[in-house]
């Protein structure tokens, strides 16, 4: 990264992030054009990712995002499930437009079609399952960013992010670091101040989890307003059985207390006036 400015470096943060996700993860098979992005081979065969070589990448890929001046020309596709969370929210943050889950052939070559798109910029999660859309960008000479494992083949991409895009922490992560990274090329986020969005938010979620989530939640709800309808119960039944005791006290006082009264005053006025 010596031809860029200092503050577009790789922290220490960031490296131990990607560790972390295992983007330097590859796998057993390694294309011929991945050649230079491959650290080593590991002994059992799998091929490790530089990440060196991925920030630089990533990086090169944020400033061509950056240059784009209408963000809702640019498309983000993803035909790969766990890449299905991390488009939508990525798009969301810089303003793009996403496409997930089974990409209709024609949508940027058939005008007809009710999808039809002129993207700028296509950005794609996996050269191998996103093809159909890489294939429609050469028709019409739209620029694609693509992540790309070591077997992955580069046949009408223009810019390759080497990095494990078969794990959805990985894959979360690197749309994270690209949508920070293009927050901070236009300026709308510091590069001293954290980005406030949490990296979570971009992993990949099982359907089944949230189910399960949910359910737990509305079972600690209903319990919670069991309990609590119970205890208004008990506190009703008593307070109703104090009010009725306090009214009946209430009503015995004043029915004897004016008699009394009564019976005592008119004595002694009596008495006076016959004196």
């Amino acid at each position: 990264m010596s031809r860029v400015p200092t503050v577009l470096n790789a922290t220490e943060e960031d490296i131990q992030l990607m560790l972390s996700a295992q983007c330097h993860i590859g796998t057993k098979n390694a294309n011929i054009r991945m050649a230079p992005y491959i650290y080593k081979r590991r002994a059992d065969g799998i091929n490790l990712i530089n990440i060196g070589k991925t920030w630089e990448k990533l990086i090169f890929a944020a400033r061509v995002i950056a240059a784009i001046e209408n963000p809702q020309d640019i498309v983000v596709v993803s035909a790969r499930p766990y890449g299905h969370r991390a488009a939508l929210k990525f798009a969301k943050y810089i303003g793009a437009e996403a496409i997930v889950g089974r990409f209709t052939p024609g949508t940027f070559t058939n005008y007809i079609t009710r999808s039809f798109r002129e993207p700028r910029l296509v950005i794609c999660t996996d050269p191998r399952s996103d093809f159909q859309a890489i294939l429609e960008a050469s028709y019409v000479n739209i620029p694609v960013i693509s992540l790309a494992d070591t077997d992955a083949s580069l046949k009408f991409v223009d810019v390759a992010i080497p990095t494990n895009n078969k794990a959805k922490h990985a894959i979360g992560l690197i749309y994270w670091l690209l949508a920070r990274a293009v927050l901070r090329l236009r300026g709308t986020l510091d590069y001293a101040t954290p980005w406030e969005v949490m990296v979570d938010m971009f992993f990949y979620r099982d359907p089944e989890e949230i189910e399960k989530e949910n359910a737990e939640a509305e079972f600690a709800e209903g319990d919670f307003t069991a309990q609590a309808e119970a205890a208004t119960g008990e506190w009703a039944v008593e307070g109703d059985a104090e009010g009725v005791a306090g009214i009946a006290a209430a009503a015995d006082w004043s029915a004897a207390q004016p008699t009394d009264w009564a019976e005592e005053t008119d004595a002694p006025a009596a008495s006076s006036w016959d004196a």
